[in-house]
């Protein structure tokens, strides 16, 4: 990749959405480790706040004015899996008494970071549909 390429690619990415949605994401292992999720029932309280997300993602970049929708929540979604594996490594020490997660196995990291941008690029998919279906009409 060409250096014009690489700044081209920065420029089209919305950083400051994909950094905040990356956040937003974050109300998942917050509920885990607050004990929201066993306390309303699991595994039903993980997938509806997945599917949530998914939805906040996909018509704020499907709706919004934002740059490449795909591009912006895949990287909202490698935004999210590293806030998530620092949450960890910050909290579980002090939650568990022990580090645990992707930082106390770092071969996890890679597919915690695969899920997510996999998780972005589908979103995006759909954000991308719905602007071009708002387009149409």
């Amino acid at each position: 990749m060409r250096a014009t390429d690489e700044r081209s690619l920065r420029g089209r990415l919305d950083w400051p959405l994909a950094i905040a949605l990356g956040t937003v994401a974050l109300v998942r292992p917050v509920f885990s480790i607050a004990g929201w999720s066993d306390a309303l029932g699991r595994p039903a309280t993980p997938l509806l706040l997945t599917a949530a997300i998914s939805l906040v993602w996909i018509l704020v970049a499907g709706f919004g004015r934002g740059r490449e929708p795909v591009l912006t929540l895949v990287a909202a979604g490698a935004v999210y899996a590293l806030a998530s594996i620092a949450l960890s490594a910050a909290l579980s020490p002090l939650v568990h008494g022990e580090l645990q997660g992707p930082p106390a196995t770092p071969i996890a990291i890679v597919p915690v970071f695969l899920v997510n941008v996999l998780w972005g690029a589908v979103c995006g998919v759909c954000a991308l549909a719905l602007r071009n279906l708002r387009r149409t009409r």
